[in-house]
């Protein structure tokens, strides 16, 4: 919710023109007449069209929309660390030694073969614990006339439990990777809105300047006609005898300088269609440089309610660069959570469960090392139902206790992160009081501008006044052609004065707005004559803009 009420901008382009004295059946037609020679397609449209073209089309912004998606693939690599993980092996030794005692039962050589099929699935929990889960099957084959299974099958499985108790228990590496990870994706939404909102300004303020630059290009026509003008009555009175010729010389430089005022109000206008265009279109669109740009609208001047308290306890609130730190607060104090968890003594309970089976083929013999008499099966799948109904089972469960001796290296992080917090809170509050001296400062500008306008506006009707009186003494034979010139010299100015303030003043308004949002970098905003300003002295025109 903004503070600012009564700003709204029409759908013409009256008031500014209004300024310059045209009329309303002329503003139809205006960038027809006013406008470089059109030789491209002419896009009509309005303010809050080219906001829009600009959030779809700009190029800065299509690149912000990138860094959210790089944000989640971050924290989609944090979350794989929770991902199960799958392993297997199989394995075939087959080994043939002398023989080294008496068991050997008189043979020349002993030949194992060992087969090993294994798979199993760990993975880290979200409580900082691991576990894993391992099936093994071993099948032995020998000669050796001592052994009672040939072959023999040993599967087993085996369950694996290690949770840590201080260090690594509320919160671990990988927990705080995945936060931090959420916090910058946060901050990265906030980012994109401050581009957006910046760029919204941007394409206002280029919008505002195309309308000054067409408004600028008709009040120097309209100069230019009243010296023309002049120089035509001067001559008609050079011939009939009531002016010196000499007295013409003046008339036509008169002329030949508001030409330029022209040429150079005409140059401004392209250069404002560029730099609206570059905001708001796509350059692959076709014949993208001579697309001509009509503006649709005009801003009229409503005095604004300026709520400067309230908008300083808005953006105080919403700010994206506010919003953005208090974010990164809440980041360290993640990080200093783990710190504060990495100092405790790291002690891991773990729980073991194993158990196995035997099966295979059970050589019966004639006394200990004697001949085959009989054998007996136990199948493979008999064995597998031994194993999974726990007949011979293996409980294990340990304790495990570390701490360094002296200061640790988490100390020592800790400490740090303690105080970049507290320097980022310190920061924090410098932030708030300058944001509140900026809107503050938006505000009076608004309020300077608005007295600005109804200045300028008494001022450009005291100009009329003066050059009407001063063409009457002079038609009376009362007055110079040269304070003629000085009061059509005093006119443009004063009309581009109103036509100025009036555009700042809404800049202003813009400004305004959009400081609640997001910080503006640069200048402080629009403050007196800034963003175009028009002088003519002598006849002849200097604009000058400040971006």
């Amino acid at each position: 919710m903004r503070v600012l009420k009564g700003f709204r901008p029409k759908a013409v382009l009256v008031a500014v023109l209004s300024l310059a004295g045209v009329s309303v059946f002329e503003v139809t037609t205006v960038r027809a007449q006013t406008g470089p020679a059109a030789t491209g397609q002419v896009r009509s449209v309005s303010i809050d069209e080219a906001v829009a073209l600009a959030l779809e089309n700009n190029l800065d912004l299509q690149v912000e929309r990138i860094n959210p998606q790089v944000q989640d693939l971050s924290i989609a690599q944090a979350r794989t660390n929770y991902t199960p993980t799958f392993q297997t092996n199989f394995g075939v030794n087959d080994q043939t030694q002398p023989p080294a005692n008496q068991l050997a039962g008189g043979a020349t050589s002993i030949t194992n073969t060992r087969t090993n099929v294994d798979f199993g699935v760990g993975a880290l929990t979200r409580w900082g614990g691991t576990y894993t889960v391992s099936f093994n099957t071993i099948r032995n084959t020998t000669n050796n006339i001592f052994t009672n299974f040939n072959p023999q099958l040993n599967p087993n499985i085996s369950l694996n439990f290690t949770q840590p108790l201080l260090r690594n228990f509320r919160i671990d590496g990988t927990r705080q990777q995945l936060l931090v990870s959420q916090k910058n994706r946060e901050i990265s939404d906030v980012q994109l809105q401050q581009s957006i909102a910046l760029t919204a300004r941007s394409v206002k303020n280029a919008y505002y300047d195309l309308m000054y630059a067409i408004g600028n290009l008709n009040v120097q026509r309209q100069s230019l006609e009243l010296a023309q003008q002049s120089l035509k009555d001067n001559r008609a009175r050079v011939e009939i005898g009531t002016m010196a010729p000499i007295d013409i010389v003046q008339a036509e430089a008169e002329v030949a300088q508001r030409e330029e005022s022209v040429i150079l109000a005409e140059a401004a206008i392209s250069r404002a269609e560029d730099r609206l265009r570059t905001l708001v279109f796509s350059p692959s669109t076709p014949d993208f440089w001579q697309i001509r740009i009509q503006p649709t609208e005009a801003v009229v001047f409503r005095p604004a309610t300026v709520d400067t308290d309230g908008a300083v306890s808005n953006a105080l609130q919403k700010r994206t660069d506010l919003v953005a730190s208090r974010k990164q607060l809440e980041s360290n104090d993640v990080n200093i959570r783990y710190f504060r968890n990495q100092v405790q003594p790291d002690v891991n309970a773990s729980v073991t469960y194993f158990s196995q089976a035997l099966g295979g083929t059970f050589l019966e013999r004639d006394g200990f090392g004697g001949p085959i008499v009989g054998e007996s099966q136990t199948s493979y799948g008999s064995a597998l139902r031994t194993m999974f109904g726990g007949d011979f089972p293996t409980w294990t469960f340990q304790l495990q206790v570390s701490y360094p001796i002296g200061q640790a290296t988490a100390e020592a992080q800790l400490a740090r992160a303690r105080l970049q917090d507290q320097q980022s809170r310190r920061q924090l509050q410098s932030q708030e009081l300058q944001v509140a001296t900026q809107i503050r400062d938006y505000a009076r500008q608004v309020q300077t501008n608005a007295k600005r306008v109804e200045a300028t506006r008494a001022s450009r009707v005291l100009a009329e006044r003066r050059l009407e009186a001063e063409e009457k003494k002079f038609q009376a034979g009362m007055t110079t052609s040269f304070l003629v010139f000085q009061a059509q010299r005093d006119l443009n100015q004063a009309r581009n004065n109103e036509l100025q303030a009036l555009l700042d003043y809404n800049k202003s308004v813009v400004d305004y707005e959009t400081a609640q949002e997001a910080p503006i970098v640069g200048t402080g905003g629009v403050s007196g004559v800034s963003t175009a300003s028009l002088t003519t002295s002598t006849g002849t025109t200097t604009t000058s803009r400040q971006q």
